[in-house]
């Protein structure tokens, strides 16, 4: 059914008028393995050879500071969690009138080459404007890495009877972006300058990467699925997890990890940690006779990770235990808590 002048909250798109839109396109090259689809958030494409292709995009809209750091993780965060190696990556520098200075953008292409080198990716090029109409910088990330064939990892893999695992813990970006965007606001809200450094530094600890713990896993297990909780948070997240692979989930409240300063967030501004942008986390997908070892090669590589649910048949629906044992509905937004306080 086509929607007439509909208007729309910040965030993305409601998940059944996404699919109404992807289900409208028509893919015309059968090289393309997976495609356009609620939860696989990278494209992977057939080449002669060993691999495949991955093709990955995705802007930064919310965080100004630091704003080509998050660019080129968040698009390697999609990208790995399919298995895949990051290679390749350009952008689209998005910048306002009035307020763009050279420093402004020397510093978003130092960031943005910066990491990237640290990573072995390659910056191969991409597309810089002052834009009419901004009053923030949009950054634009487009990335391509490559996946051997028998290592491909698709949402769409997790399975009933298969085990969740979180790691590190939840509500980490948002933190980040609190911390660096609300610096004055948390201030006026008595935070002394100690806890708005700490959340500030989320962005590199615990991290908003998960190229690590996504490359360790499917180095040494055969992973189901993995996916990585960005905007709707967790719950978003394993929602997305649960479109793409048709099945239902439980999950147990008590072993979600929420660190101090998050918590602290929450509270201050009536957020759902659950619901909070969470980049940083990573939710994997594994047989459970192989949830245990997993978890353990976390801890020994020094990266939390606990088992917080199980994949369930569809019809179980997604259900969360709450902390005195009562089973209700896992419930998510598309739009994320943060846009609360923007």
């Amino acid at each position: 059914m086509k929607r007439v002048n509909e208007k729309f909250a910040l965030g993305k798109l409601k998940h059944d008028y996404l699919a109404q839109l992807l289900s409208e396109i028509e893919i015309q090259d059968s090289r393309v393995i997976s495609g356009s689809k609620i939860g696989e958030d990278a494209a992977v494409i057939d080449i002669p050879g060993k691999n495949y292709l991955v093709a990955k995009t995705d802007p930064i809209t919310f965080a100004t500071d630091e704003i080509g750091y998050y660019a080129v993780i968040v698009n390697v965060n999609d990208l790995v969690c399919t298995g895949a190696k990051p290679k390749w990556f350009q952008s689209t520098i998005l910048l306002p009138p009035n307020f763009t200075t050279s420093n402004m953008i020397e510093k978003i292409f130092n960031d943005i080459h910066n990491t990237c080198k640290s990573m072995e990716i390659t910056v191969i090029g991409g597309h810089t404007e002052v834009t009419p109409g901004l009053t923030r910088p949009i950054v634009i990330g487009s990335l391509i890495g490559e996946v051997d064939k028998n290592k491909l990892v698709l949402t769409s893999g997790a399975e009933s009877g298969d085990a969740l695992i979180l790691t590190k813990g939840i509500f980490i970006e948002g933190t980040s972006i609190i911390g660096r965007e609300k610096e004055k606001d948390l201030i006026e809200k008595g935070f002394n300058h100690n806890f708005i450094e700490k959340c500030k530094d989320y962005l590199y600890n615990p991290g908003i990467s998960v190229l690590n713990e996504a490359l360790l896993a499917n180095n040494h297990f055969q992973i189901k699925a993995m996916h990585d909780p960005t905007e709707g948070g967790l719950a978003t997240g394993i929602a997305e997890m649960t479109i793409a692979s048709n099945t239902g989930v439980l999950i147990d409240e008590t072993k979600i990890k929420i660190l101090p300063e998050p918590l602290e967030l929450s509270k201050m501004f009536n957020l759902n940690p659950l619901n909070t942008i969470s980049s940083g986390s990573l939710l994997i997908a594994i047989e459970e006779d192989y949830s245990i070892e997993l978890i353990e090669l976390m801890k020994n590589n020094n990266i939390y990770a606990e088992k917080i649910g199980k994949f369930l048949s569809k019809e179980s629906g997604l259900k969360i235990k709450e902390k005195e044992g009562k089973k209700i509905p896992l419930e998510y937004s598309e739009t994320d808590e943060i846009t609360k306080i923007f």
